[in-house]
């Protein structure tokens, strides 16, 4: 592949990492609760099953079958609001020099991977944009370059994602109130993006 592809899908996969949604809220409710690894390592798991299940020809599938891939956003669409509702309900507030709890480890990486797993802004990035970079001519085959360039997009990922919920720990877990109010606001954001996504397959039916 050329360098010059390479960057110029970076430099969309970067604009898709940067622009706050799900996996950033969920980022912040990791930080304040502690969990950034796993939880982080979840969401990464999630975007490396999209890169494997495009690359495999399935994402070609359900591009052609649009019900599918509509089944898929609601669903994610459906979990995120339940999650956003469990954050609101329940905001972190941790005390000054609160110790790390390391229970549940698997189940904040479950919930990782399943919010960005079926989140509809992989899907796209994934799915519609993903295939624009790929050249049928190139010396490497399709699937390769696929995964290639869906390795760019998740070491991007790592190293946004590790950042905001490292820094969200930082900030935030020496103030309890604050760490309240932003998992207050995380979960009315993941709640509000769940409705909009839900709003947006409802207009294009």
């Amino acid at each position: 592949m050329e360098w010059g592809v390479i960057a110029a899908f970076w430099g969309v996969s970067m604009l898709f990492i940067m622009s706050p949604g799900a996996d950033w809220s969920y980022a912040i409710s990791a930080g304040i609760h502690k969990r950034v690894v796993p939880s982080v390592t979840g969401l990464l798991c999630g975007h490396v099953l999209a890169t494997l299940v495009v690359a495999a020809g399935v994402g070609l599938v359900l591009a052609e079958h649009p019900q599918a891939l509509l089944v898929l956003t609601v669903l994610g669409a459906l979990y995120l609001a339940w999650m956003g509702w469990q954050l609101f309900r329940q905001p972190a507030a941790p005390s000054v020099g609160s110790a790390v709890d390391n229970s549940h480890w698997h189940s904040w990486c479950w919930k990782g991977l399943c919010i960005s797993g079926l989140n509809p802004k992989v899907l796209l990035l994934f799915m519609a944009l993903l295939p624009q970079f790929i050249a049928p001519t190139a010396a490497w085959g399709m699937s390769t370059q696929i995964l290639a360039l869906g390795l760019v997009h998740i070491i991007s990922c790592a190293a946004v994602y590790f950042c905001v919920g490292f820094s969200s720990q930082a900030v935030l877990s020496a103030r309890p109130q604050a760490a309240w109010v932003v998992g207050k606001v995380s979960g009315v954001m993941m709640m509000a993006i769940a409705l909009l996504i839900l709003w947006e397959q409802y207009t294009h039916m």
